[in-house]
């Protein structure tokens, strides 16, 4: 189930603000997800409708994924993420 990810400028910003061992654990969590579907992810609704979530820890990877494609549109502590 291979999946092409895309980032965002924003999801970029995002990652580069965690220290190594939070951007190592995000990173290794979406390449989990992206080639086994494997993951703790819920389809969002309200004003993030259409897109999912991956829980990762206190963090959340908001994505949306179109065919192949999973685009990664942030990636954001819980308390914030949904705003």
């Amino acid at each position: 189930m291979a999946l092409n990810i895309e980032w965002s400028e924003e999801a970029r910003a995002d990652i580069r603000r965690f220290d190594k061992s939070t951007a190592r654990r995000t990173f290794d969590a979406l390449l989990r997800f992206a080639r086994t579907g494997q993951g703790d992810v819920k389809q969002l609704h309200g004003q993030h409708a259409g897109k999912f979530r991956l829980r990762i820890g206190n963090y959340r990877l908001l994505f949306s994924q179109a065919g192949t494609t999973l685009r990664v549109h942030g990636v954001r502590h819980r308390s914030v993420a949904y705003r």
